[in-house]
């Protein structure tokens, strides 16, 4: 394994993890870009995967729980938190990124958990890896060619606005505001978490600057996903997502599918212990 650099995110940004006794905070150097990531535990290997615009810290409530009985890994995908801005010269596929981290950490196989954009993340690399995943946990998972709902739909419009018009710190501010996160911004606690996430977010994909290389779209062949899978999702989620979930749980062929009670989009967050408990049975289910 070649040697390892220190990642970390703001120095006004805690992570729980760091905490954790046998943690292992580091970066792995890709061909334009870099993952930083974090690894503790030991069992059944287990990667989270982070939303749009956040980064690992959003699964600072899963991380102890779950390391206590598995290998836990979280990273920032390219262009995201501690990781940092990508090359726009060189193309890549995060799904790409994820088997290099599996390689990188000699983990054969892994359970792949994303919310939101980190679902997209789990869903591709499942496609494109399948022999590398052992099961799939999509939470609030973003599937392409389901339609947002109008309220969602305007309000990336008024994101993509507010950068024409303000740039970058602009755009974090509209981000914020959005409807997937008016669950979460009823707490203090998970507003402030969030709001320091999308402060360390660099925005290119934003600004037409993700050189992310076009893959067949999972819409068409969810009939082929072959490995266990769980599809979970807010009962508050915005519509659009409760949809893009139930097409996930009706078109993967055996997946499970639950609605946590009481939460938005950011359930893990909203409703930690529900998705510790969702996780972690679905992992011991499938080791």
């Amino acid at each position: 394994m070649p040697p390892l650099a220190v990642a970390s995110h703001d120095a006004d940004m805690t992570i729980d993890q760091a905490k954790l006794p046998g943690a292992t905070a580091a970066v792995l150097e890709r061909p334009g870009g870099r993952l930083a990531y974090e690894m503790t535990g030991e069992g059944p290997a287990v990667v989270l995967i982070h939303g749009f615009g956040l980064d690992m810290r959003m699964w600072d409530p899963q991380v102890g729980p779950l390391a206590a009985r598995f290998r836990v890994v979280r990273y920032d995908c390219r262009g995201f938190g501690a990781s940092g801005p990508l090359d726009p010269a060189v193309p890549y596929t995060h799904a790409g990124d994820l088997v290099a981290l599996l390689d990188h950490l000699d983990i054969g196989d892994a359970v792949l958990a994303g919310l939101s954009f980190g679902g997209r993340v789990a869903l591709q690399t499942a496609l494109a890896a399948p022999a590398r995943v052992r099961g799939l946990a999509l939470l609030d998972a973003v599937l392409d060619g389901v339609p947002w709902d109008p309220e969602s739909a305007q309000a990336l419009d008024e994101v993509a606005r507010r950068v024409r018009a303000g740039g970058v710190l602009a755009g974090r501010e509209a981000w914020l505001a959005h409807p997937l996160f008016a669950a979460a911004r009823e707490r203090q606690d998970l507003a402030s978490a969030l709001a320091a996430m999308v402060a360390g977010y660099p925005g290119q994909h934003w600004l037409g600057q993700d050189p992310h290389r076009q893959t067949r779209p999972p819409i068409e062949v969810l009939e082929g996903v072959t490995v266990p899978t769980l599809v979970a999702v807010g009962e508050r989620d915005v519509p659009g997502f409760r949809e893009m979930s139930a097409v996930l749980a009706r078109r993967i062929p055996g997946a499970a599918f639950h609605v946590v009670a009481d939460a938005g989009h950011m359930i893990n967050m909203e409703q930690p212990a529900a998705v510790c408990e969702l996780l972690t049975r679905f992992v011991l289910w499938n080791r």
